[in-house]
C-alpha cells in the first residue's frame, strides 16, 4: 500500500519540476527554440526520465498551455453583474494586472504561442474564450445602455485591458530598463496609472 502512493507524490513532484523548468525554457526561447535538453538540464533530470512522464516536447508545451488557459481566464469569470460596473471593470484591470506581476513567464508563454498563430490553442481561443468574452461584452453592454457606463465598445475594451496589463510581463526588460526598476517595483504605480486611466475612460458623464 505505501509503495504506489509514494510513487505517485514522486512522479506528481517529477512531474511539476518539469513544467517548472519547460516553462522557463518556452517562455524564453519560445515552441521552436526550446529543446528536450534544455528542458531536461533545467529540470535536473535526465533526458530518458523526462521522456517517462511526457512522450515529446509539445506534449509538455500543450499542458503547459491547458493549465494556462484555464488560469488566464479566472480574472474575466470574475466579472459580474452584482457589483458597480465602473469599479467592476476596475477590478479586472487590477487582476490582469496581478497576473502579469505574479505569472509572468506564463504571460510571455501565451504571447508567444498567439504570434506563431495559437496553432494549439486555437480551438480553445474559437471556443472557451471567445464564449467567455461574449458573455462579458453582453453585460458591458447592458450596462452602456442602462448608463452606468460610458460608452465604449465592450471588445476593445477587453482587448484594451489586455494590452495594458500584460505589457509589464512580455516587455518586463524594456519596462525595467526605462524605469530603471528592478523586481516588483513599477506595479504599484501602474495600477494607479490604470486605475485612473479607465476610470476616466468609463464613468458616464453626468
Amino acid at each position: 500500500m505505501t509503495g504506489p502512493r509514494a510513487r505517485t507524490r514522486i512522479q506528481a513532484r517529477n512531474s511539476g519540476t518539469i513544467l517548472d523548468a519547460a516553462l522557463d525554457v518556452f517562455s524564453q526561447f519560445g515552441f521552436r527554440g526550446a529543446t528536450l535538453d534544455q528542458i531536461a538540464e533545467r529540470a535536473g533530470l535526465s533526458k530518458p526520465n523526462l521522456l517517462y512522464y511526457f512522450p515529446s516536447k509539445e506534449a509538455i508545451y500543450v499542458a503547459l498551455l491547458d493549465a494556462l488557459m484555464h488560469a488566464w481566464l479566472d480574472p474575466l469569470r470574475a466579472l459580474t453583474h452584482d457589483g458597480e460596473p465602473v469599479e467592476e471593470v476596475l477590478d479586472y484591470v487590477r487582476r490582469k494586472l496581478e497576473m502579469s506581476r505574479l505569472y509572468p513567464r506564463e504571460s510571455r508563454l501565451f504571447a508567444n504561442e498567439i504570434l506563431q498563430g495559437a496553432p494549439r490553442i486555437l480551438d480553445r481561443i474559437e471556443g472557451e474564450l471567445k464564449t467567455l468574452v461574449d458573455e462579458k461584452a453582453a453585460l458591458i453592454r447592458t450596462w452602456v445602455a442602462e448608463g452606468r457606463l460610458a460608452p465604449v465598445d465592450p471588445y476593445h475594451l477587453v482587448f484594451s485591458i489586455w494590452a495594458t496589463t500584460q505589457h509589464y510581463a512580455d516587455f518586463d526588460v524594456q519596462v525595467h530598463r526605462v524605469l530603471g526598476q528592478d523586481g516588483d517595483a513599477p506595479y504599484p504605480e501602474a495600477e494607479r496609472f490604470l486605475t485612473h486611466l479607465y476610470r476616466a475612460a468609463l464613468t458616464p458623464a453626468r
